[in-house]
């Protein structure tokens, strides 16, 4: 049991570290989007991934280690959280303090990546309104019949010709 407890500590420790250093990486996205600069926000969502990808191995990781301690203890891995496993681990002070200290900066680091990832969000939502907004006016530009455009022989050139001939009445 003190083994997968370790074995646990490192994972969460690793996470922990994987969500820190994804903070610079989305305040930088913040920045981008701000910037509109579109190559750069491909560079920096790269990275991203690649953090990503690293926490779902550790997530992973740590799942299978929660479902063996479970099996150890006899419980159903669903119900053992960093808050139950601490209260488990009540005759062991050291692996309790450490458990709650690893809850509670991983607390902290998620909530600073919760409110980046927010400001992004609506950074993307606005510019997603922007461009649908564009799109209509392109649209709606389209459709409207002759062209905007005025010059000096404007009335012979805006809007349909309607020389002779061009209503027929015996149709």
């Amino acid at each position: 049991m003190a083994s997968l407890m370790e074995e646990l500590i490192t994972v969460l420790k690793r996470e922990r570290d994987i969500y820190k250093s994804l903070i610079p990486v989305s305040e930088r996205k913040t920045a981008v989007l701000i910037r509109e600069d579109l190559r750069e926000l491909q560079k920096v969502t790269d990275e991203e991934q690649k953090l990503l990808d690293e926490a779902y191995a550790a997530d992973k990781k740590r799942e299978k280690i929660i479902a063996d301690i479970g099996v150890v203890l006899n419980r159903d891995p669903a119900d053992l959280d960093l808050t139950t496993l601490a209260k488990l681990m009540a005759r062991q002070p050291e692996e309790k303090k450490r458990l709650s200290e690893l809850h509670d900066s991983l607390k902290l680091v998620m909530n600073d990546l919760v409110t980046v990832n927010n400001r992004n969000k609506e950074l993307i939502e606005n510019s997603l309104e922007m461009i649908e907004f564009n799109m209509n006016f392109i649209q709606s530009t389209r459709m409207s019949p002759g062209s905007n455009n005025y010059n000096r022989n404007a009335s012979n050139s805006y809007g349909v010709d309607m020389g002779p001939g061009a209503f027929d009445a015996k149709q």
